[in-house]
């Protein structure tokens, strides 16, 4: 069925109290009207139109290719959006389809059932019945309860009226032909001077056109966005279905209800997640991966039997981070872009590895940093030591060759070979290559002063 989508975007969402556009705040990492386009681009339309108004620069940068952007300048409400919008609408779609920037959760099934119920012939209206229908537009049927006869705004709705608990949701299908006669037609003669769209329903009961209400399946799925308080609310329902879907796939949670992801989540079997965990981006975790508490992992791939003990931060950023079968990570660890660890790699308490390969069995267990670093199997790079990468210009890189032993508060300065082998006394300042298999030794010569005498205060003046 070819098809036209409509994303209404151009409200300024004065609730949130934001200098930001209301779509493009976030909800699961991602904003609202990402999540939006996203899901309509799985309709499969001939045209994808976003309107545009508050913030119009911003919203449409974050569109870019995705869909073409019509303005609404000034803002006179929803008839008035789609009056924008009519002009540029295909009619070889025989079908209008138009969606909420702000109502994140719409279901590409439930999309496509409105779709299917207008059939380029009938009015589609998405509904759904709330307990609380405080803002939302009210269903008037007729008096057998069959056909819907008008949509009235809840500013405008009678005491009578606002009892009605089946809300019209913003979405509707319409035959695109009549879409573009109906919104030409729409006055603002109402309470708040502006076009409502839902006069159409009016318009096409006067014509003789079927309005048909198709119900949502899900309340989640048609739950807008016009306050900060409907965002967390929102969040939380989102995650804790996230968190649904892991259990049932056999994911161990420690508690559902303290986990976030922000992203794309996947897990093979056995795997155990602790509380207050975060996931952005696309993770992977493996077979028997165990993830301890307040982790916060982005763009990482971590191979099975990985743990990764309390309070890691692995962030892969564009790079990604892969951290190999068997290793064991934290706690208090940092992984950042580009991190690229062997199988039984050890990471341990405040250590940082950036742009750096470790390969098997390497160990850096205590207060380290590894940046621009090529680090060979089974070497043990000690505490307090650091790769100094950076000459106030320029990344340098550093080269450990295999089984090398790095002692404790070395300084590797890059560009630098370690030789396999080798072994880096402790407290080494190390600037030239080592050779393979020696101990080498840089630091300056103990010497002990006698008669020296600490500096004291002088006494304070009474």
């Amino acid at each position: 069925m070819a098809l036209n989508v409509v994303i209404m975007a151009a409200g300024k969402g004065t609730r949130m109290r934001s200098a930001r556009p209301k779509v493009l705040h976030t909800l699961a990492g991602r904003s609202l009207l990402e999540h939006v386009l996203g899901r309509a681009a799985r309709l499969q339309a001939l045209q994808t139109l976003v309107i545009t108004g508050h913030g119009a620069e911003q919203v449409e940068a974050s569109v870019g290719a995705a869909a073409q952007c019509v303005r609404q300048q000034p803002q006179l409400g929803t008839g008035h959006a789609i009056q924008q919008v009519a002009p540029v609408l295909d009619e070889a779609a025989a079908t209008t389809l138009i969606l909420n920037g702000d109502v994140p959760l719409i279901e590409p099934a439930t999309a496509a059932a409105l779709a299917q119920a207008c059939g380029g012939q009938r009015l589609a209206l998405l509904t759904v019945t709330l307990d609380d229908a405080t803002g939302y537009g009210r269903i008037v049927r007729n008096a057998a309860g069959q056909n819907v006869l008008a949509i009235v705004e809840h500013k405008d709705a009678s005491p009578e009226q606002r009892a009605i608990r089946e809300v019209y949701t913003g979405m509707m299908a319409a035959p695109t032909a009549l879409l573009k006669q109906w919104v030409m037609a729409l006055d603002n003669q109402n309470a708040q001077g502006e076009y409502y769209l839902t006069d159409i329903v009016a318009m096409a009961v006067a014509q003789g056109v079927p309005v048909v209400a198709t119900p949502a399946a899900d309340e989640v799925e048609v739950l807008g966005v016009n306050s900060p308080a409907q965002l967390a609310d929102l969040e939380r329902r989102l995650q804790r279905r996230q968190a649904d879907a892991l259990l049932e796939a056999g994911v161990r949670l420690a508690d559902p209800a303290r986990l976030d992801v922000r992203g794309t989540l996947t897990c093979g079997q056995d795997v155990d997640i602790d509380v207050n965990c975060v996931f952005e981006g696309q993770v992977s975790l493996g077979n028997g991966v165990k993830i301890g508490a307040n982790c916060v992992i982005r763009n990482a791939v971590i191979g099975d039997g990985v743990v990764v003990h309390p309070f890691c931060h692995l962030d892969g950023d564009q790079d990604g981070v892969r951290v190999g079968a068997g290793s064991l990570i934290g706690p208090y660890a940092r992984l950042r872009p580009g991190a690229r660890l062997g199988a039984e790699v050890h990471i341990g308490n405040f250590v940082e590895v950036k742009n750096a390969t470790l390969a098997d069995g390497a160990k850096a267990n205590h207060l380290a940093y590894l940046g621009d670093a090529t680090v060979g199997e089974r070497v043990n790079f000690g505490a307090g030591s650091i790769t100094a990468n950076y000459d106030g210009a320029h990344k340098h890189r550093t080269t450990i060759g295999a089984d090398v032993h790095v002692g404790s508060n070395c300084v590797l300065i890059a560009p630098v070979t370690i030789g396999e082998g080798g072994t880096i006394g402790g407290g080494s300042t190390i600037a030239q290559d080592t050779p393979a298999g020696q101990l080498t030794v840089a630091r300056a010569k103990q010497v002990s002063l006698a008669g020296w005498k600490r500096p004291v205060k002088a006494p304070k003046k009474a």
